[in-house]
């Protein structure tokens, strides 16, 4: 697990980790600052702060220091599971940018306070539960994928254009060939090459302007509270604790499925420090104008393929992960990538977290035990309501509704309460079983 590679190689191996990450660590800032219809150096400032914070909490997680990190090959990112919360919050005017900062320090804290004590919540996170979280996470998500592909708003005149459609669809099946013909890494990085070739076709189509990254410049450090000092709304800081739980199972199950992998006994003091890095790299997102970060499972099946389990590998990845946030050209050519091109990608990306989630369930007996097809149907269920019915609970008390117009948590929600209901709390080392086998079996290549 220690074994210190070859410096060519392990920049090699450290930038193969970036490039299966970058599409998916680039989404979120992209959803989030186009929500707050943010001007495009804004946006642009929001990914390359999203990089360097993937960076310095991969290398405070794969490195370990002052009893932070699991000290296994694990490169962070931000999570999907907040893009809905913090959606609905860019939605409303009395939190905005500054109070979706206030909730994620909010909800770091709560991690690394709850860090230590996470074992004991794992019974409420059976594979039922946990599957059905991330099924409904990727069909969430998938509205902003179909809505890149439209070429933004639906309120924009130009969406739905066949041109739009034409160009994601040009995008997803140059995803779906290179999927399909390409071997080892090029087909682990298919969706960033298709987001490229989409790129290449929209610049010769003098449909791509480059003038905002010929101005931005080639350094510029990243500051703490560059929009201003975060504000606390109550109710948003609920919710994304919430999801920094749900985050923190999620954790759970890559790190105890990582430790498999690369042969190493995970002891409960480990855990303790990788989840607790996850809280304070999620404290560090709300400092540095980014968001709640985890492990990201791309990386987790990556070491399945290559066989290399050095965590050294994921320390090079978060050093060039941080050279990346310090230069803006590289933030404004990503906020410069069509949104339509983002679409044929985004349809992918979203489609293969819902895919996960499904493939989590495959595990979970539902011949023997048909209470566990209730606690699916109905969770899932919740979790469509802002979705096809977003008007439903508006007239509920306005304080909820950062609660209330996230899927993800009124499923998160439904699944826990109704498993405890049919099927009882289990304990924490079947729970930890579990979640393990799940979490190999949503990593399997």
């Amino acid at each position: 697990m220690d074994e210190m590679l070859p410096a060519p190689r392990l920049a090699a191996l450290g930038l193969q980790h970036v490039l299966v990450m970058y599409a998916g660590a680039v989404a979120v800032p992209l959803i989030i600052g186009r929500a707050l219809k943010l001007p495009p150096e804004q946006v642009a400032f929001l990914i390359s702060a999203d990089l360097f914070v993937c960076g310095l909490v991969t290398l405070i997680q794969s490195f370990g220091a002052l009893g932070l990190g699991i000290r296994l090959p694990v490169m962070m990112g931000v999570t999907f599971a907040a893009v809905g919360p913090m959606a609905a919050m860019a939605g409303n005017p009395a939190i905005g940018l500054l109070g979706i900062y206030g909730s994620v320090i909010a909800a770091g804290v709560v991690g690394v306070l709850l860090a230590p004590f996470m074992s004991r919540l794992l019974p409420l996170f059976p594979p039922v539960v946990t599957g059905t979280i991330i099924t409904v996470i990727g069909i969430s998500l998938m509205r902003i994928g179909i809505n890149w592909a439209g070429g933004g708003l639906p309120t924009s005149p130009t969406f739905g254009a066949p041109f739009n459609l034409a160009m994601a669809g040009f995008v997803l099946l140059v995803i779906l060939a290179i999927t399909k013909y390409g071997r080892g890494f090029v087909g682990n990085v298919a969706v960033l090459l298709g987001i490229v070739a989409g790129c290449m076709l929209a610049t010769l189509l003098g449909e791509m302007s480059f003038a905002k990254v010929e101005s931005a410049a080639w350094f510029g450090l990243i500051l703490p509270f560059q929009f201003g000092l975060p504000t606390f709304d109550p109710v948003a800081c609920l919710t994304m604790s919430l999801v920094m739980i749900v985050v923190m199972i999620e954790s759970t199950g890559m790190f105890l499925a990582l430790g498999e992998m690369t042969g190493t006994k995970i002891t409960g003091d480990d855990l303790t420090k990788g989840l607790r890095a996850d809280g304070v790299g999620t404290i560090l997102g709300g400092v540095f104008n980014t968001f709640p970060y985890t492990s990201f499972s791309q990386n987790v099946g990556l070491v399945g393929v290559t066989g290399v389990r050095s965590r050294y590998v994921a320390v090079a990845g978060g050093l060039i992960l941080v050279v990346l946030g310090l230069i803006p050209k590289l933030g404004a050519l990503v906020e410069a990538v069509p949104t339509y091109v983002l679409g044929g990608a985004g349809i992918v990306m979203f489609g293969m977290v819902a895919a996960t989630g499904i493939r989590i369930l495959a595990a979970v007996d539902f011949k023997s035990s048909r209470n566990n097809l209730f606690v699916v149907a109905i969770s899932i269920g919740f979790g469509m309501i802002p979705l096809v019915a977003p008007t439903l609970l508006k007239k509920l008390p306005e304080v909820l509704h950062p609660l209330l117009d996230s899927g993800i948590l009124l499923a998160c929600i439904a699944a826990v309460l109704l498993n405890a209901l049919f099927n009882g709390v289990g304990t924490s080392e079947k729970a930890a079983g579990a979640l393990t086998q799940a979490a190999l079996a949503a990593d399997q290549h």
